[in-house]
């Protein structure tokens, strides 16, 4: 059972729930038995009516029970009854809604449930409230498909540039947050996946070559500088990332940002293909190349048609202006998506240069998931 609050002023949506699924969900009770609609809903109704809610449409025709009821400020619920024994109820109702009267009704509901059903239950169990239409939209996928709630609570900047959507929000728990096409890259608290796409300190770049492929945010470039490489050149193709990080995300790249170029460090605001390819040309080379690109890489090249060639573009242009005795660093996927690791995988064996590599799994905090990190080098 799930109570819900809607704040919009739209027409509410019904809430993505395991109601069509055959096992039970976490919003419903499901019966050890069948469950009989013609028993069971009568003496559910009651407890709607008790809350002067009234029902407004319902479907048998054999195949369960749905029922709609609407009550007081807006309130609305749903109830469904299905034929392989699986009960759903969501409530959905405005904030101003009165809490006690509607947790009444849930307890209510959750009582009658398990006498009718002589307690015959497999699980019953309420989820938190879902917020919708807010200022703030908590709830973002991680990259398994789940549906994660954070603490948002302050849009600190958005806007489009000529690439992509740009928003940078505020989390209690993990400080400002950077989303880059409605896709979590970095937060503030995230130091875990700049230390793991940099090698999780077993490097050594003191004096050495390096080479960041997107990095917008600074992190990287924050904490390479640490390490008195001899020079760091950074490729990012938005400008406008660059300056709402340098402006909002300080607690990921400090003051680095301030400057395009430094004692040990320059950032070319430019698309990384076509630098990339004049390096091959020059016989350019680094001791380190750091791939920070988004999930899907912008550019402007025409090579896009394909995301899995142009990721391989990126892949084979990025090995061949790495030194013999060099490292290629970049994140690749959660750790429960072995299909899209594995297809990842196979790109490295199709480089025009041969190469091994190795992986490690460290856990990101605003990712809620543990993330896969790969280090290549040449056979």
């Amino acid at each position: 059972m799930v109570p819900e609050q809607i704040l919009d002023k739209d027409p509410p949506t019904l809430p993505v729930s395991d109601s069509e699924a055959p096992s039970p969900g976490p919003n419903c009770a499901s019966p050890r038995m069948k469950v009989d609609s013609a028993t069971t809903v009568p003496d559910l109704l009651s407890i709607f009516h008790e809350q002067e809610m009234t029902e407004t449409a319902h479907e048998t025709n054999g195949h369960g029970y749905l029922g709609t009821f609407v009550g007081k400020n807006g309130r609305l619920a749903i109830l469904r009854v299905h034929s392989h024994a699986l009960v759903t109820i969501d409530l959905q109702c405005y904030e101003e809604d009165n809490i006690a009267q509607l947790d009444n009704l849930l307890n209510a509901l959750e009582t009658k449930l398990k006498v009718i059903l002589n307690g015959n239950i497999t699980r019953i169990k309420r989820l938190p409230a879902l917020v919708r239409g807010a200022e703030v939209d908590r709830y973002w996928p991680t990259a398994d498909g789940r549906l994660v709630e954070y603490d948002m609570d302050q849009i600190v900047y958005e806007e489009d540039s000529a690439y992509q959507n740009i928003k940078i929000l505020h989390s209690q728990q993990y400080g400002n947050v950077l989303i880059l096409d409605n896709d979590l890259n970095l937060a503030e608290s995230d130091l875990a996946y700049t230390q793991a796409i940099m090698g999780s300190g077993r490097e050594n770049y003191a004096g050495k070559e390096v080479l960041i492929l997107g990095g917008g945010d600074g992190g990287i470039l924050s904490e390479m500088v640490k390490q008195k490489p001899k020079m760091i050149t950074m490729l990012d193709i938005d400008q406008k990332v660059i300056d709402a990080c340098k402006k909002y995300m300080r607690g990921t790249c400090g003051n680095i940002l301030d400057n395009l170029k430094g004692d040990c460090y320059q950032i070319l605001v430019e698309d990384c293909v076509p630098v990339l390819k004049k390096y091959v040309q020059e016989g350019k080379t680094f001791d380190y190349v750091i791939n920070d690109l988004t999930a899907i890489p912008i550019s402007t090249q025409p090579e896009e048609d394909s995301t899995w060639e142009f990721l391989r573009l990126i892949l084979d242009l990025s090995i061949k202006v790495l030194h013999p005795s060099g490292k290629y660093f970049t994140q690749g996927n959660a750790e429960t998506l072995t299909e899209a690791l594995s297809l990842y995988e196979e790109q490295l064996g199709k480089l025009s240069c041969p190469v091994a590599f190795s992986k490690e799994v460290t856990c990101v905090p605003s990712y809620l998931e543990q993330w896969v990190f790969y280090s290549v080098w040449k056979k």
